[in-house]
């Protein structure tokens, strides 16, 4: 459908062109008066000349548009209309600066000052507007304290209390739950490229991360009326972890993940974490050592004679000498607990 709209255009363009140019053309021949030489002939040609062109550059054509396509998928229209504001503000700054300037009748170093300060004035709009714009418009138009999908991406976290998801708490799916009990309080954000991460996983070859990423998405639906998507993207960077960790700095969010690598990078750059992990690792069942138990031991343990048994909550229980009890249900006492960044383990060993 392309292919043919941009033959369609050629075929006009190039018939205006051959009506208005080709006598102009024809007559340095000579040929002005040529019995041939008609409006609708001219036009034939003209049309004819530019659908061969256009016939040996239509790939050239094609991929141009295919990235003025994505550009526009990817422009972020909130920034680019406070853009084209800024721009528009400064060149009217500009010019009724330079009025005065012009009227000093200096020759040419009045109309080259007058030049420089319009496009220095510009510039400047643009800049402003391009990187604050956001903020320079809710300031003026701030309407009480309410805030849509945009303004929480840019209100300062003291107003919003800002909470940043990543993409494996999402898929995780703790956090859903978490958000509905009430335990996670201000705004909830899910950056819109964490989105389109999830949709690149959900589309992937491999089954595993094809379920992750319908998962996480099929979750953000669920309790879509519960977050904010957040628009705000930041083009230079490729990497989802590296968004999410200046996100959270520039808009002073705290980030909630249960990534290892994630966490050790936002706290080494001073960013708060709230990790799933770290929560169900704190309301995990409370065990002191001397502690009865009574457990199933469900298999083998890596050392020898250690059976290998789990509590309630998850909590693996390693018992000396039950390798040979399994599928057996044994009262031992606790020995030893070990807080890890894997979670809790509890030693024991049978009662006697």
């Amino acid at each position: 459908m392309r292919r043919i709209i941009v033959y369609v255009l050629a075929a006009i363009i190039g018939a205006s062109v051959g009506i208005a140019a080709l006598p102009a053309f024809w007559e340095l021949f000579g040929q002005q008066h040529a019995s041939w030489n008609h409006q609708w002939l001219n036009g034939i040609i003209g049309a004819f000349i530019f659908l061969v062109i256009i016939f040996f550059l239509m790939n050239s054509i094609l991929a141009g548009l295919k990235h003025i396509d994505n550009m526009v998928a990817g422009l972020n229209l909130s920034k680019s209309i406070y853009t084209v504001i800024g721009v528009i503000l400064g060149l009217l700054v500009g010019l009724l600066i330079s009025f005065p300037i012009t009227m000093l009748n200096i020759p040419i170093l009045s109309n080259v000052l007058a030049a420089l300060v319009i496009i220095v004035l510009g510039y400047l709009g643009y800049i402003i507007f391009y990187r604050r714009g956001e903020d320079i418009v809710r300031t003026i138009f701030r309407q009480g304290k309410k805030i849509n999908a945009v303004d929480a991406a840019t209100l300062p976290s003291s107003e919003t209390n800002m909470k940043l998801l990543d993409t494996s708490v999402i898929i995780d799916g703790r956090v859903f739950d978490i958000i509905k009990t009430g335990f996670l309080d201000g705004q909830i954000i899910v950056p819109n490229f964490v989105l389109l991460e999830l949709q690149t996983l959900s589309d992937s070859n491999d089954a595993l991360k094809r379920a992750k990423g319908r998962r996480g998405l099929d979750l953000v639906n669920a309790i879509r009326n519960e977050v904010v998507i957040s628009d705000l993207d930041y083009k230079d960077l490729k990497e989802v972890d590296a968004k999410l960790l200046r996100y959270a700095n520039e808009k002073g969010a705290k980030l909630v993940t249960n990534d290892f690598n994630l966490n050790k990078l936002a706290e080494i750059q001073g960013i708060k974490v709230l990790n799933i992990n770290d929560l169900a690792n704190a309301v995990k069942q409370q065990v002191m050592v001397g502690e009865d138990l009574s457990v199933v031991i469900v298999k083998e343990g890596t050392e020898r004679h250690q059976g290998i048994a789990y509590l309630p909550d998850g909590t693996m229980v390693v018992i000396e000498d039950t390798d040979r009890l399994i599928g057996k249900t044994v009262t031992s006492t606790v020995t030893k607990v070990l807080q890890t960044s894997a979670g809790r383990m509890i030693f024991a060993e049978v009662k006697k």
